[in-house]
């Protein structure tokens, strides 16, 4: 199969962002090292779980807003283990014939999407696949199945990019996703940040990510990666608990650590 991944066996003894995410979610698909890990984050930053939630609600507002822009195909990449809100979920209440493709890298994230992810026959596929390597997601003859690049396409890159590090070009895997995107199509994003945290708590986390796996950018610093190939849409770059969230009692931009954006392809 063009574009396919080799899965590798799951290795439980060093943490994955897709376990530890569920472990902080409340979920139940995480080993000891993902606990590990997962804790001790958790004991720098207490908000941590907070952050993993607000993702989650964010990426149900964005794939809502931007079905409503028209759009019938998704592409998620980095999509984590099933948990409530996954994007078919969201996007099918709105079009059941909307297509979604889901893409991760971790074998046991892919071992539960397709026990789990059911929506309608035909509109949900899963690839085994490397944000990393974007040529090997876009040409894969499962995604290739499904969304047709002739057409708007909603891109979701939730929780994800600040895995990319700069030495791994992150501004060109953005901008292969994007260029292989048609105009009228829409992108979802959002990225840790410590640009609100104190200088004792940003200390904490770097010590916790030493081995440099984790890269968090500002919101500035997130607008570049996308540059002027898109038109990023009100209210901008803000934190992921306050895009298009009007709740009184929402989460502060400290807390969450984390901004987002949607944006339009010209």
């Amino acid at each position: 199969m063009k574009g396919a991944a080799v899965t590798e066996p799951i290795d439980s003894s060093r943490p994955h962002p897709a376990r530890r995410y569920n472990y902080w979610l409340g979920g139940k698909d995480h080993f000891a090292a993902d606990r590990e890990s997962g804790d001790q984050i958790a004991a720098v930053t207490p908000s941590i779980r907070t952050a993993a939630l607000e993702n989650r609600a964010f990426l149900g507002r964005a794939a809502r807003h931007i079905a409503e822009q028209g759009v019938r195909q998704f592409l998620d990449i980095g999509t984590g283990i099933p948990a409530p809100g996954n994007t078919h979920e969201v996007v099918q209440a709105i079009d059941p014939a909307t297509r979604v493709v889901y893409v991760d890298n971790d074998p046991l994230v892919l071992a539960h999407a397709r026990a789990l992810l059911s929506g309608t026959p035909g509109t949900i596929a899963y690839l085994d696949a490397d944000l990393r390597d974007p040529a090997a997601i876009l040409d894969h003859d499962d995604l290739r199945a499904l969304i047709d690049f002739s057409r708007p396409v909603g891109l979701l890159l939730i929780a994800v990019l600040h895995f990319v590090r700069d030495d791994e070009d992150v501004e060109g895997v953005v901008t292969k996703l994007l260029d292989r995107l048609p105009a009228g199509s829409w992108v979802a994003a959002s990225h840790a940040t410590y640009e609100f945290m104190p200088a004792e708590v940003v200390a904490g986390l770097a010590e916790a990510n030493r081995d440099g796996r984790f890269v968090p950018r500002d919101g500035e610093r997130l607008r570049e990666l996308f540059g002027d190939r898109v038109e990023i849409v009100e209210p901008g770059v803000v934190s992921v608990a306050h895009w298009h969230n009007d709740d009184p009692s929402r989460a502060s931009a400290a807390d969450v650590m984390c901004n987002a954006l949607v944006a339009r392809k010209h």
